[in-house]
């Protein structure tokens, strides 16, 4: 059975900084990209950042560009999101995939449950 597993999310304030990690289980996970999504309170779900298998390359959507860091571990079965300055439009739930490397969400077949995180300003 395939599980994704989120944690890391929290409370921070405008200017923090958080890292997300995604954990996974029952699959080949150097056989999957991974990447990020978000969904903001009333909003649809957003690409965020994706990483490919082997971790040399990476996608980001524009409104985090220079600010959030995708990467793995291939031996710990863990991808990481790095935020930083962080800003309240950031506030989401943020959701890990695994799948085929696209900056889309119809690439991905596996999905986590998710994990808040919440930027006060």
């Amino acid at each position: 059975q395939v599980q994704l597993v989120e944690s890391g999310g929290g409370l921070v304030q405008a200017g923090g900084s958080l890292r997300l990690s995604c954990a996974a289980s029952g699959l080949t996970f150097s056989g999957y990209a991974v990447a990020w999504f978000r969904r903001a309170p009333g909003k649809e779900r957003k690409f965020v950042a994706a990483v490919n298998w082997s971790g040399d390359n990476s996608g980001y959507a524009d409104s985090v560009k220079g600010r959030f860091t995708i990467s793995r571990d291939n031996d710990k079965n863990t991808v990481y999101l790095q935020l930083n300055s962080l800003k309240s439009a950031d506030t989401a739930v943020y959701y890990c995939a695994a799948g085929s490397y696209a900056l889309r969400s119809d690439a991905y077949n596996y999905w986590g449950q998710g994990t808040q995180v919440t930027v006060s300003s």
